[in-house]
C-alpha cells in the first residue's frame, strides 16, 4: 500500500526543473549573461549587425534588465517569499506558464520583432504575471516592507513600457528613461535584499568560530540608505546629469559605504560564499561615488558608473545569491567549489575591465572590450558547468522540491 501511494506522489510530482522558481529561472539567468555579453561585443565592435529598427545599444540594455536581470529577480522572489510568508511556492504547470511567458518575451524582444505591438504585449505581461503569482502570499502575510516588493515590480513594468512606447514610435527619447528607471529599481531591490541577508548570512556564518561576534542593526542607517538610494530615482528621471543629482548620489555612496563597513566583511575571506555578498555589495557605493563625482564634478569618467553598478554590483549579487541560495535549496551544504570560486573571480574581473572601459585610450579600448567581455562570458560558463546539474537535478537529501 505504501509503496503504491510513494509512486502515485511520484509519477504526479512536478519535473525537478519546475519544482521550485529557482530552478528554471536561475537557469535562465545564467544562460542569458553567457550568451548575451558575447553576442555584444560581436554587435558593438561591427562583426555582425542584429537588424530591425531597434537601436542595437537599446537592446543590449533591454535584454541585460529584462531579460538577465529580471529572470534572477524572478527565480529569487518565487524562492524567497515562500520562505518569508510560510506560502507554498508555485510549481508544476503555473510555473511552467510562466517560464514559457518569459521566454515569449525574449522572442518578443528579438530587433526583428520588438517594434510591433503584439510583442510589446508578450513582453510586458511577465512582471504582471510575476506580481499576479507573489500577491497573495505578500498581502496576506501583511507586512509593508514585503508588499513594497509588488510596487517595484509595477514600477519595473512602467519602466520596461517606457523602452516599447518608444520603440513603437508612439513617444520619443523614452527609452533611456526606462534604463534610468528600471536600474534605479533593480538598485532599491538590491538594496533591500542585501540589508536582510548579508548581515544575517555573514553573522549566522561566523559566530560557529566567534560567539561573540555580533552585528547590531542600525535602523536608522538602513532607512537612511533605502531613502537615499530611493532618492536617486526621480532625480535620475527629472535631473539626469545635474550637480543636484551627483551631490545625491555621493551622499548615498557615503551611506552605503557606512552600512557596508559594519557588517565584518573582513572577517568572511575564509568563505567564498560569504565575501562574494560584501564584494558584490562593495560595487554600490564604488558606482554610485564614480558618479557623483562626474555629475558633481564634471570629471570625464565617460559613464563609468553605469556598468560599476550593473556589471559589476548587480552582476556579483545576483551571481552570489543564486549559487548560494541553489546549494541551499537542494539540500546541499552551503559551500562553494573552486570551480564556483573561479566563477566569481572571472566575472569580478570582467566587471573591473567593463567599469574601466571608458577611461582606457582609444586603441586599446576593442582589446579591453573582448577581454571583459570573454571574462564574463568564461565566469558564467563555469557557473553553468557547476549549476546546470543542481538546478534540474533532485535534492541532495531526497526531498521534494
Amino acid at each position: 500500500m505504501s509503496t503504491n501511494v510513494f509512486d502515485e506522489q511520484r509519477v504526479k510530482a512536478p519535473p525537478v526543473l519546475f519544482s521550485y522558481g529557482f530552478r528554471p529561472f536561475f537557469l535562465l539567468a545564467g544562460l542569458s549573461a553567457a550568451a548575451l555579453v558575447p553576442l555584444w561585443v560581436c554587435v558593438a565592435t561591427g562583426a555582425f549587425g542584429l537588424g530591425g529598427s531597434i537601436p542595437p545599444s537599446g537592446w543590449h540594455a533591454h535584454e541585460m534588465l529584462f531579460g538577465f536581470a529580471v529572470a534572477a529577480i524572478a527565480g529569487f522572489l518565487l524562492t524567497a517569499i515562500p520562505s518569508w510568508t510560510g506560502s507554498v511556492a508555485i510549481k508544476g504547470k503555473p510555473l511552467m506558464a510562466l517560464v514559457a511567458l518569459y521566454l515569449a518575451g525574449r522572442v518578443a524582444s528579438l530587433p526583428a520583432l520588438a517594434d510591433s505591438g503584439w510583442a510589446a504585449l508578450i513582453d510586458l505581461a511577465f512582471l504582471p504575471a510575476l506580481g499576479a503569482f507573489v500577491a497573495a502570499p505578500l498581502i496576506k502575510a501583511g507586512k509593508a516592507r514585503n508588499t513594497a516588493f509588488l510596487l517595484l515590480l509595477g514600477l519595473l513594468t512602467l519602466a520596461n513600457a517606457l523602452f516599447r512606447l518608444e520603440w513603437l514610435g508612439v513617444t520619443q527619447a523614452t527609452a533611456q528613461l526606462g534604463i534610468a528607471l528600471a536600474i534605479g529599481i533593480v538598485l532599491q531591490m538590491v538594496t533591500v535584499v542585501a540589508g536582510r541577508i548579508v548581515p544575517s548570512f555573514t553573522q549566522n556564518a561566523l559566530r560557529q568560530k566567534e560567539p561573540t561576534l555580533v552585528i547590531t542593526p542600525l535602523p536608522h542607517l538602513d532607512r537612511a540608505v533605502l531613502v537615499l538610494t530611493a532618492l536617486l530615482i526621480p532625480a535620475d528621471l527629472l535631473l539626469p546629469g545635474s550637480v543636484a543629482t551627483g551631490a545625491l548620489a555621493l551622499a548615498a555612496a557615503v551611506a552605503h559605504g557606512v552600512r557596508l563597513s559594519r557588517w565584518k566583511g573582513l572577517h568572511t575571506l575564509s568563505q567564498p560564499v560569504l565575501w562574494i555578498l560584501h564584494v558584490g555589495y562593495v560595487w554600490i557605493p564604488v558606482a554610485l561615488a564614480l558618479k557623483g563625482l562626474e555629475y558633481a564634478f564634471g570629471l570625464p569618467l565617460g559613464r563609468a558608473w553605469l556598468h560599476a553598478l550593473t556589471a559589476g554590483a548587480f552582476t556579483t549579487m545576483i551571481l552570489a545569491v543564486m549559487s548560494r541560495a541553489a546549494l541551499g535549496h537542494t539540500g546541499r551544504m552551503i559551500v562553494v567549489s573552486r570551480t564556483t570560486v573561479a566563477a566569481y573571480v572571472l566575472v569580478l574581473l570582467g566587471a573591473t575591465a567593463r567599469t574601466l572601459l571608458p577611461m582606457v585610450p582609444d586603441g586599446a579600448w576593442t582589446p579591453v572590450l573582448h577581454s571583459a567581455g570573454a571574462l564574463w562570458t568564461l565566469g558564467f560558463a563555469l557557473f553553468l558547468w557547476v549549476y546546470v546539474p543542481v538546478l534540474t537535478g533532485p535534492r541532495a537529501d531526497g526531498r521534494p522540491g
